[in-house]
């Protein structure tokens, strides 16, 4: 009996042991946000149906309007945003469930594309292009079909719409929408958590730095995240169909750009949306994986200036010879 005794103590201790060491290792390696005040950029606040969103606004011009992803947030636009605001009124934001906004128990997907039209008429911006990655991707295009006045031009970064079924989901955003994420939000280690992420989404290892980890993990590190992220994944089964049906509707000139080495959404759904929306071009970067605007961000942003100076005209109606026309 003391034996036993003597073990279950020796393996409390070493229990013990690991969680403060899981838990001290959670510590942000460098200060969240200070990359803002590096830029020239300072974070302000807008109510869009009740939830406080964060945001920022720098430069003048059309407007254009980016929208990070799953698990994201504005920061990951943070080297896109200096350059593009030098011709454009540029404005990026946090979706309600993620970032610096708020993190409601009830978030649901048709509250992302509500949250970029929302904070448009709160500031004023009558028309913008959208650019959207990733789950920022499938609600801007939400907002394409149904708001087509208020789109001048739109530009997919890996898109998500296609794969939005609990099948389909990479297994880092599968693990954090499902039942256990309530248990994430309890227990320490969530730091591995991002870094194994940033390493998926990411082509380059090197650039999983201390500064894109404590910017990723902060959010984490808030308990309410992951109640906004289960309350998400029941209405994202509903989403990936909404998604595709709306694509036809696209108007606007659309801009689809990926990353070939992409191990999140295949660079084959990049074609998808091609099909879907009439006069959409495709644009693939090499050596570049999820997030090409923090991998390659001043290709994205020389192509985004490129395309929003001389977009493609708009898509032509089903019918039209014009329809199918090769647009480069």
């Amino acid at each position: 009996m003391r034996r036993i005794f003597v073990r279950l103590a020796a393996f409390g201790l070493v229990l013990a042991a690991a969680w403060e060491g899981l838990r001290l290792y959670d510590r942000p390696p460098v200060s969240p946000g200070a990359w803002l005040q590096a830029a020239g950029l300072e974070a302000s606040y807008e109510t869009v149906d009740g939830h406080r969103l964060r945001y920022v606004r720098a430069g003048r011009g059309d407007a254009v309007m980016l929208v990070h992803g799953f698990a994201s947030s504005l920061y990951t636009w943070k080297d896109v945003i200096p350059g593009l605001a030098r011709r454009h009124d540029v404005i990026a934001l946090d979706l309600p469930g993620f970032g610096g906004s708020d993190q409601p128990e009830d978030l649901a997907f048709e509250d992302l594309p509500r949250a970029v039209v929302g904070l448009m008429e709160r500031l004023g911006v009558r028309r913008a292009a959208l650019v959207g990655n990733s789950m920022g991707g499938a609600a801007v295009a939400l907002v394409a079909a149904r708001s087509p006045t208020r789109v001048s031009a739109l530009v997919l970064v890996d898109a998500a719409g296609f794969d939005l079924e609990v099948s389909k989901r990479p297994p880092v955003v599968r693990l954090a929408m499902s039942p256990a994420a309530g248990l994430l939000a309890l227990v320490p280690g969530k730091r591995l958590i991002v870094e194994a992420s940033l390493r998926q989404v990411l082509h380059d290892d090197t650039l999983v730095t201390p500064e894109r980890v404590s910017e990723y993990l902060a959010a984490f590190l808030r308990t309410s995240t992951f109640v906004s992220i289960r309350s998400l994944s029941g209405s994202l089964e509903r989403g990936s169909g909404m998604v595709a049906e709306a694509l036809p509707r696209i108007a606007a000139p659309t801009l689809v750009l990926w990353g070939r080495q992409d191990r999140w959404i295949p660079l084959a759904h990049a074609d998808r949306f091609v099909a879907k929306i009439l006069g959409a071009r495709k644009v693939v970067l090499d050596a570049c994986g999820h997030v090409p605007q923090e991998e390659r961000p001043d290709e994205v942003r020389r192509l985004l200036e490129e395309f929003l100076q001389a977009p493609l005209p708009a898509a032509p109606p089903r019918g039209d010879p014009r329809a199918n026309a090769d647009r480069g």
